[in-house]
């Protein structure tokens, strides 16, 4: 029981009040997390998610990766999923589920370490708090939707407290030296998957460093670990997987490169629009008011993201996840530091929240787009194969992963997809190429042979749906000979489904 300071007399309503004041961002947090694992079990499993868990416990298996186990990405990519398949197999559950809950742990780990640094710096006022960490939960938690899990998604999470970190020396505080390390070591996994998100890192720390007008700030102890990290990771590199440099790099600098969007085309996708109205969005809100140090760094780290979602050229949606899930929190929190002090403020304000739901609906929406493979998955298990060795003859990704993971199956090919064939076809088409590019199809068809001797498919899925994967067997004579036991007895949207006689 409180006292009433206008009557003097108690007030019994008082702590009832302060009891619901107590519970209610609690209770609004469990419903975000429930909401955000019924997503789980609702939407398809992510393609390159499913091909990185089949990668890694490849590798787990003794297969070299980058030999064995081709992918294009740096070790970071296969190796964040290790621990995951590692407890999936210690308790007996799928990989998926466990990788799930490690991203879900993550996710709180990272805004616990975020919220304790934001204390050292006096810029939430009272009542301010759960409302940022609330839209930081859902930013991280539901709005992923497909890209829940990928690289672009745990790398934003494990370089949030960076961020926050950076904000602390924009106001002319010092984070403790754990908070530091820990700080450095996510920003180290965050550049790990892919080394250009040093874009983004740079933009934001280029806030400390104006507003405090020196350099020194980059000499703090997480910016000494993110680089004495990142050479410790380089030396792993090139010592323990030595093909990244000499047959992948070459591989993607000279066909995954090359293929790619138009600008114009790239700047009409959603994610484009959809961060021009989030930061519009903003600097509307924030019209009288300065921005401080915290909008200031996630801006900077989301523009940083949006140079390197251009510079990728690919308009794939989980490339914009980093600069939209930075700019909906810029947006969130500049809702909360708007100055309502007008009819025409507090208008504006109901409005930023209109749009800022309308905004992550809408962006929950893009980062759902993908190839959905699940129809094709139904008519591969009717066959009633247990275990089947599946091959995938397409350059999608999604027509074979994760329908072999959802159907206990085998991958027969030792990449995720064969594309290489394909994008020197787009290559082709644009004008003429580099002959000595042709060593690169020769090589993905003779490695097909390889895997096709290794594990003999029982079924053969022949896409000719995004690609012309009949003609090309029919091209290749050794390849359609070791195919020559199978028929045809089925197909979904063009995707012939071909099992043995």
């Amino acid at each position: 029981m409180t006292i009433d300071t206008e009557t003097g007399h108690a007030s019994p309503t008082r702590p009832a009040l302060a009891v619901s004041a107590r519970t209610w961002p609690w209770l609004a947090m469990a419903i975000v997390l429930v909401t955000a694992v019924v997503l789980r079990h609702m939407l398809s499993a992510s393609t390159d998610v499913s091909w990185l868990l089949t990668a890694g416990e490849r590798v787990l298996a003794g297969h070299r990766l980058y030999a064995d186990v081709i992918e294009t990405n740096p070790p970071m990519a296969v190796l964040a999923y290790l621990p995951g398949i590692l407890i999936a197999r210690l308790l007996g559950i799928a990989a998926e589920t466990a990788v799930d809950a490690l991203v879900f742990a993550a996710i709180g780990a990272s805004l616990a370490l975020s919220a304790r640094v934001l204390k050292r710096v006096s810029v939430l006022q009272p009542g301010q708090g759960w409302p940022l960490a609330l839209l930081a939960f859902a930013v991280l938690a539901v709005l992923p939707t497909q890209t829940f899990g990928q690289r672009e998604h745990i790398a934003l999470i494990a370089l949030l407290p960076m961020l926050v970190v950076a904000v602390v020396r924009s106001e002319g505080s010092v984070p403790s030296r754990a908070e530091a390390i820990v700080a450095g070591l996510g920003a180290a996994v965050a550049l790990s998957f892919k080394p250009h998100f040093a874009i983004a890192l740079l933009a934001a720390w280029a806030i400390p460093v104006i507003a405090r007008r020196s350099l020194r700030v980059l000499f703090g102890a997480e910016v000494v670990t993110v680089a004495v990290a990142m050479m410790l990771y380089a030396a792993l590199v090139v010592i323990v997987f030595p093909e990244f440099l000499s047959v992948i790099t070459p591989l993607v600098r000279d066909v995954y490169l090359p293929v790619h969007q138009p600008l114009a085309a790239l700047l009409v996708k959603p994610a484009m629009w959809l961060w021009a109205l989030a930061l519009l969005t903003i600097f509307t809100l924030m019209r009288r008011t300065r921005m401080d140090a915290p909008l200031q760094v996630v801006l900077a780290a989301s523009l940083g993201f949006a140079v390197v979602f251009v510079l990728q050229r690919k308009g794939w949606p989980y490339h914009s996840y980093p600069m939209l899930a930075l700019a909906l929190l810029g947006c969130g929190w500049a809702l909360i530091n708007q100055a309502a002090k007008t009819a025409t403020d507090r208008a504006l304000g109901v409005g930023g929240v209109i749009v800022l739901a309308a905004l992550f609906a809408r962006s929950m929406l893009w980062f759902d787009m993908a190839f959905d493979a699940r129809p094709l998955q139904d008519r591969v298990a009717r066959l009633g194969l247990a275990h089947p060795a599946i091959l995938a003859i397409t350059a999608e990704p999604g027509i074979g992963h994760p329908l072999v993971r959802a159907l206990a199956g085998n991958s027969v090919s030792r990449q995720q997809a064969l594309w290489v064939a394909t994008y020197l076809d787009v290559m082709r088409s644009e004008g003429p190429i580099d002959p000595a590019f042709e060593v690169y199809a020769i090589r993905e068809r003779a490695m097909l042979l390889e895997d096709l001797r290794r594990m003999p498919p029982d079924v053969v899925l022949v896409d000719d749906l995004t690609g012309h994967a009949t003609a090309w067997m029919n091209a290749h004579p050794e390849t359609a000979a070791l195919l020559r036991d199978f028929e045809r007895v089925d197909s979904v949207n063009q995707v012939g489904i071909w099992r043995r006689k």
